[in-house]
């Protein structure tokens, strides 16, 4: 991941610009290839989650999304401040809407959790479930199979991550819910975050504890090319 995208503000909102996350205000749209225009400018002093236009670094993206939401790429500036997975300005604004959609986040979901799926089936090699998760979750998307069909996948996936958790397998139990929620995501989108949480867990437990940081950055790098269109959806 670059240094500029590492550090560029995104924006997490509804369809229309709207705010998703218990706010009551609505961004000005980019339109025709063009940035929208500049969010009225606010009187100091700016507090984060307080007063201000609230932007976030790629990292702290996967907190905010929500199922439905728009992404898009952002700008601020003037006063600034900072808080926990945000930062707030007096003025900001829209530049582009990025790529990202319900089939993009279940797909996105997916990846998450084949990335750890290494540290289920080298504990156990002959158990196909969570793999056979995931490919489910990922035909879903592409509407291949049935709802009926992923939910088998997806059942059958949690069954073997239950099996390990009683085993005392705390990675390749978190692998294997990995697997599950990116197949309970694919039909209801509403869950899809557990997912890439599960995914990261899963590294931090068979690791250092901050194996969960680099499952992270690893997420965000995943995240910003489906972003940026760089993977096909």
């Amino acid at each position: 991941m670059s240094e500029e995208e590492r550090t560029a503000y995104y924006k997490v909102l509804g369809a229309e610009g709207e705010a998703i996350h218990g706010g009551t205000g609505k961004w000005n749209l980019p339109e025709n290839g063009e940035p929208g225009a500049w969010m009225p400018k606010l009187p100091g002093p700016i507090i984060a989650c307080e007063r201000g236009y609230h932007l976030c670094v790629i990292k702290d993206v996967l907190s905010w999304i929500k199922p439905g939401a728009s992404i898009f790429l952002g700008e601020g500036r003037g006063e600034s401040a900072t808080d926990s997975g945000k930062i707030a300005f007096s003025e900001a604004r829209l530049l582009r809407k990025m790529n990202w959609d319900a089939r993009t986040e279940r797909l996105f979901a997916a990846d998450c959790a084949e990335h750890v799926l290494p540290l289920y089936e080298k504990r156990y090699p002959d158990d196909a479930r969570p793999r056979e998760a995931i490919a489910a979750a990922r035909r879903y998307a592409h509407g291949e199979i049935t709802e009926a069909e992923l939910i088998e996948k997806r059942a059958a996936a949690y069954a073997a991550a239950h099996a390990a958790y009683a085993a005392a397998d705390a990675a390749a139990d978190a692998a294997a819910y990995a697997a599950a929620d990116a197949a309970y995501a694919a039909a209801y989108a509403a869950a899809y975050a557990a997912a890439y949480y599960a995914a990261a867990y899963a590294a931090a437990y068979a690791a250092a504890a901050d194996a969960a940081d680099a499952e992270r950055e690893w997420q965000g790098k995943r995240l910003i090319a489906y972003l940026s269109g760089k993977v096909r959806s």
